[in-house]
């Protein structure tokens, strides 16, 4: 479902004399569906930035990054509007969303944009946002006058709400309580069980050992320094 090949990333400092960083080559691997794959390695090797680059956010220098059949190295704007509408699904840390917007809507949007009735899509989100806790009084309201924690399960539920084929996961279990963060971990394992392919990135040793069937460590991707 997902395949990597040969991905390369450099950064230009443009104020530091056009100085180019070179963060990552040659970066190679595949994601089957109902797997789920870990990206692991110390802070800075490349992680989210790998991770953003799979999403579209960053664009790699070469290589291919098939996502289904969407080659997101080289697809056009609306390619990537459209996999994302559809296909690929990304739960980051920060929720991120048009204020004054009801949070039981803010959760449903991502079924609604692919046609989905607004009764089911809805039903869903509540669905979803009784999962997390958040209580039915605060569904009506908009989620960014919600606390840290309740805008990340919001953000979570948002990110489950549609039954992408494919899943990126940036610290889905970070700052949550244990109740919340066993139904995160269902949440991660019923979507393995419909046949997602997840790319996450887990801090939280425990959670990474249950749910993900192997690791990648980013650090093997890191280019050969020149001497």
């Amino acid at each position: 479902m997902i395949h990597l090949e040969n991905v390369s990333k450099s950064f230009t400092l443009h104020n530091q004399g056009a100085a180019v960083i070179p963060v990552m080559a040659g970066a190679t691997f595949d994601v089957a569906p109902g797997e789920c794959v870990a990206l692991i390695g110390n802070s800075g090797a490349g992680k989210s930035t790998l991770m953003r680059m799979i999403y579209g956010n960053y664009l790699s220098q070469s290589g291919r990054i098939m996502v289904g059949d969407v080659d997101v190295a080289t697809a056009e704007p609306r390619e990537i509007i459209a996999l994302r509408r559809a296909t690929l699904g990304y739960v980051s840390q920060f929720l991120r969303v048009v204020p004054r917007v009801p949070t039981v809507e803010v959760v449903a949007e991502p079924l609604l944009s692919v046609g989905t009735p607004k009764e089911v899509a809805f039903a869903r989100a509540r669905d979803l946002l009784a999962r997390l806790n958040i209580p039915e009084t605060l569904w009506s309201l908009s989620p960014t006058t919600f606390s840290g924690g309740e805008q990340q399960r919001v953000n979570i539920a948002r990110g489950f709400a549609h039954t992408y084929p494919a899943m990126l996961l940036d610290e889905p279990t970070a700052s949550l309580d244990a109740t919340n963060r066993e139904t995160v971990l269902t949440l991660i394992e019923e979507a393995k069980a419909r046949g997602v392919a997840i790319i996450g990135i887990f801090h939280d040793a425990p959670a990474r050992a249950r749910v993900a069937d192997r690791e990648i460590d980013v650090s093997d991707f890191t280019p050969a320094k020149e001497v």
